[in-house]
């Protein structure tokens, strides 16, 4: 596994080793001592999600609150998507900054975002399998958002902002001013 620290410290991308050849391939997605020894951070998966979107929706920027927050490891098994995480750590020096990342089946890339950072997705193919491994379980009364259209975020979303499809709890996040934020 190849271990990219992104612009934010403590946001990785890993890329597996691939080994093809006539029957397929192979790689190892996760192994928690290697994680541990090139990230510095230990990472229990204590749940695992899956969900799968078609072009042009947006799920977030989501996050789990207090107790409840997760770090998460996200990765598209099918299709490809523009992925987005943003420092909501009141006290960090990249406060409200974000990296963006394209997670393809093609490319087998994963983001592993910690807890304090909110995450959306977009998918940019005719539909998109996704996956999420999380250090905590998911509490729904704890659930909060960050509006992915906040002009003070500056993420460039490819694609025309009236062709994305949202929830309407996306639709309604507060902008970073008023959301929730970790200390």
């Amino acid at each position: 596994m190849n271990y990219t620290e992104q612009g934010i410290p403590g946001v990785w991308v890993l890329e597996p080793v691939v080994y093809e050849d006539e029957r397929g391939y192979f790689m190892e997605t996760f192994r928690q001592d290697d994680f541990e020894q090139h990230t510095g951070r230990s990472f229990n998966i204590v749940q695992e999600n899956q969900s799968k979107s078609m072009m042009g929706v947006l799920r977030g920027l989501h996050f789990q609150k207090g107790e409840f927050s997760q770090a998460k490891l996200v990765k598209v098994l099918s299709g490809a998507v523009w992925d987005v995480a943003v420092d909501l750590r009141r006290s960090s020096p990249t406060f409200g900054q974000h990296v963006v990342v394209e997670l393809s089946e093609e490319n087998r890339r994963q983001l592993y975002i910690p807890r304090g950072f909110a995450h959306g997705f977009l998918v940019k193919t005719p539909y998109a399998v996704f996956s999420y491994k999380v250090d905590n379980l998911y509490a729904p009364q704890s659930e909060g958002a960050v509006n992915y259209a906040d002009p003070t975020l500056g993420i460039f979303w490819p694609f025309l902002p009236l062709s994305y499809t949202l929830s309407e709890k996306d639709r309604q996040a507060p902008f970073l001013p008023e959301a929730y934020t970790f200390e």
